[in-house]
């Protein structure tokens, strides 16, 4: 028989260990992530949307770098790509729209969790097919897609949040989620079979990891075991938000830094230069105004240096942070624009959104939920006009 003096350590620290772990176990940033979603889904969207007319040349069977080629690339940079399993034309065309369709699901957060996974395994294996034709947003994206797997990229702005939501409370289990569990299990097989570099591994462990969760879901549905889960996968996703984060600042202090070392830019003309360059003059008319402006050239030149060297010195005061941010995006946009690389403008915009207030981005929401309610209600708006006038 225990006395209460043995008991009230243990009492105690079962009372304070929740609210010890409550930072690490709580979901972060929910609405950062959901908008990191949307718009890597909405940038890969677009970029295989674009490239469709030049699929077959850029990464399929028409490509100047042939099978064989990309065979000897692939081992010598110990990628994973599902397409050096095969040159047929009816193979690529299945991983590509397959892609397609998980990016478009990802967009709208349908079954998030392994449409992620289908993402990030079609988006790394169209672009390793050919790195040759690649740029820094291609990197950026490659990178991105991997960190979005373990996000709860779903919370909010999504199908599965209105699923959740629309559960809460109702016994049973999740049918359909089973059997598409069970269906990715029997397409896994055939990639055990292949060499892949460890990324067989990777792709067992998170289909075995939401087995698990499944089954803590169907059996123990308000166990401590399903507390657990959820709590592992919140520290999970605050890891993956932190490193999202760090990467930016890592490209940012990166780029800044080299930037600083050339002379070009010590000297104010390296933007110069860049405008003359006709790969990346998509107006030429607007390339030579902003190239006639020495002042304007100077000043957008050391500007760019300076935001991408302050840019994680920033983060700690929140005020400095978001006025840089804004110039950043804006950096990015007018890159898009004026040099012709939008993905990868687009790309690191989207980057940048993990970093924007929350209170922004819930206005931000509700004015988008208020929009899709206007265009819900015009046709019947337009209808009654209709009739009134008739």
């Amino acid at each position: 028989m225990t006395t209460p003096t043995a008991t009230r350590p243990a009492e105690r620290l079962a009372r304070l260990l929740p609210r010890l772990l409550a930072p690490i176990t709580t979901v972060r940033a929910p609405y950062q992530a959901a908008f990191f979603r949307i718009g890597l889904s909405s940038v890969v969207l677009a970029f295989l949307l674009r490239e469709w007319p030049n699929r077959r040349v850029l990464y399929g069977n028409h490509s100047p770098l042939s099978f064989d080629l990309a065979q000897v690339l692939i081992r010598e940079e110990r990628t994973f790509t599902v397409l050096a399993w095969g040159d047929g034309g009816l193979w690529f065309e299945t991983v590509y729209a397959v892609t397609i369709a998980a990016a478009l699901a990802v967009l709208l957060g349908w079954r998030t969790r392994g449409t992620s996974v289908l993402l990030m395994g079609g988006v790394l294996s169209i672009i390793n097919r050919n790195t040759l034709v690649g740029d820094g947003g291609d990197n950026v994206v490659r990178i991105m897609v991997i960190y979005l797997v373990f996000t709860r990229c779903a919370q909010v702005w999504s199908l599965d949040a209105r699923r959740a939501r629309r559960r809460a409370g109702l016994p049973g289990h999740d049918r359909a989620g089973l059997l598409l569990w069970a269906v990715a299990g029997a397409v896994l097989i055939p990639l055990s079979s292949h060499p892949t570099h460890g990324w067989a591994l990777v792709f067992w462990t998170l289909w075995a990891v939401q087995g698990l969760w499944y089954a803590a879901d169907l059996r123990f549905p308000r166990h401590e075991a399903r507390a657990v889960l959820d709590a592992a996968a919140s520290m999970l996703h605050n890891c993956a938000m932190l490193a999202i984060a760090a990467q930016v600042c890592l490209i940012y202090a990166t780029a800044g830094w080299y930037k600083i070392q050339g002379s070009r830019w010590q000297e104010g003309s390296a933007l110069y230069y860049a405008l003359h360059l006709d790969y990346f003059a998509p107006w030429p008319a607007l390339s030579a105004f902003l190239a006639g402006s020495t002042l304007l050239v100077l000043a957008l030149t050391y500007l760019t240096v300076m935001a991408q060297v302050a840019f994680p010195f920033t983060l700690a005061n929140r005020r400095v942070k978001n006025v840089l941010l804004a110039v950043m995006i804006a950096e990015h946009l007018g890159i898009a624009v004026v040099l012709g690389i939008p993905f990868l403008s687009l790309a690191m915009v989207v980057c940048d959104a993990v970093f924007l207030p929350t209170a922004f981005l819930i206005a931000l929401g509700a004015r988008c939920g208020r929009l899709a309610e206007r265009l819900r209600s015009l046709p019947a708006q337009t209808a009654r006009t209709v009739a009134s006038t008739g």
